[in-house]
């Protein structure tokens, strides 16, 4: 029995709890959360300890997941990996470049698991189109979003945004000749709505517009490349791929375009969309990773690229706004 100890039982630590509390070989050791409104609101659903300390649940616990505020995710990462405990932390995995570089350094010299909740890469929607040869040269994205007090502690990059800077660079693997941004806050301090140029050496160029200022929700991808279009609805769960089509494609819906090279046979794909909780599979393999010692998901080195990104879009938009 996995013994896990959950630091944050906010929404998204609720969320957690309720995955945890149901999951094979796991036991909730506890939890610890400063806020007092917090714990009152799952005291009856759940009957897991409070801890006083975060070090007290951390020596109890054999892994510890941690749905705190960014702020005190190097803290707390730190900590248990001293005490060689493992860890998996929601994204972004820091605050700053300077702790995700301690953390990297921690991580790869520690006897331990570590992984870093992007979950997006556990959207069905995504799943779908894994086995097929994605090589994009163009990726246009929007994630919109309504606005919400909560995460406003951050930037719409390290709130929304990331979740696509990781999913394009897990995607493009190449990395980054050059990243163009704008943004502007509106409704908080920091960035509120963002759009992104991000150019990668093997010539692919990824647009990505964030805004937590819209009045609907949208989450799409849409990659083009060779003789190939995918659309990924992360919100709708639904996956469409259209390409030229290939004796291998029977089956499939085809359409005939009339081009300037003449006669072109359209396949259009809508693959298997396998329904799943994707916090509950990522947390499922950080357990299996543990139990089955083999690798994690989502790395270290994942979660550092994706902030390192995210803290290069952050100083553009910077620059352009003390223009």
């Amino acid at each position: 029995m996995l013994k896990i100890g959950l630091f944050g039982v906010g929404h998204l630590g609720k969320i957690h709890l309720s995955q945890l509390s149901t999951m094979k070989d796991v036991e909730v050791t506890g939890y610890f959360d400063p806020s007092d409104a917090n714990a009152d609101s799952i005291r009856g659903t759940y009957s897991i300890p409070r801890y006083e300390t975060a070090e007290e649940l951390i020596r109890a616990s054999d892994a510890i997941d941690i749905v705190a505020p960014t702020t005190q995710h190097f803290q707390l990462c730190e900590t248990a990996i001293r005490m060689g405990k493992h860890v998996f932390v929601e994204k972004p995995m820091t605050n700053t470049m300077e702790e995700a570089r301690l953390l990297v350094k921690l991580v790869e010299e520690a006897n331990i698991k570590f992984q870093v909740g992007h979950v997006e890469r556990f959207n069905p929607a995504f799943l779908a189109l894994k086995g097929y040869d994605l090589k994009p040269m163009f990726i246009e994205v929007h994630r919109l979003a309504e606005f919400n007090p909560r995460g406003t502690d951050v930037s719409v990059i390290l709130d929304l945004m990331i979740h696509d800077i990781d999913i394009v660079l897990s995607i493009v693997q190449s990395s980054i000749s050059r990243i163009s941004a704008s943004g502007v806050a509106v409704m908080s301090d920091t960035p509120d709505i963002a759009n992104v140029r991000i150019e990668f050496h093997n010539g692919c160029v990824a647009n990505l517009t964030s805004s937590r200022i819209s009045l609907k929700k949208m989450r799409k991808m849409r990659l083009f490349q060779k003789d190939a279009y995918i659309g990924i609805d992360f919100l709708d769960k639904k996956t469409e791929i259209i390409k030229l089509k290939t004796p291998a494609d029977e089956g499939l819906f085809t359409l005939d375009i009339a081009t300037n090279n003449g006669k072109k046979t359209i396949a259009i794909d809508n693959p298997e969309i396998k329904q799943s909780n994707a916090i509950r599979m990522e947390l499922e393999l950080f357990r299996d990773s543990i139990l089955e010692n083999k690798p994690v998901a989502v790395n270290v080195r994942d979660g550092f690229q994706a902030l390192e990104a995210a803290h290069q879009i952050l100083q553009k938009i910077g620059k352009g706004q003390s223009e």
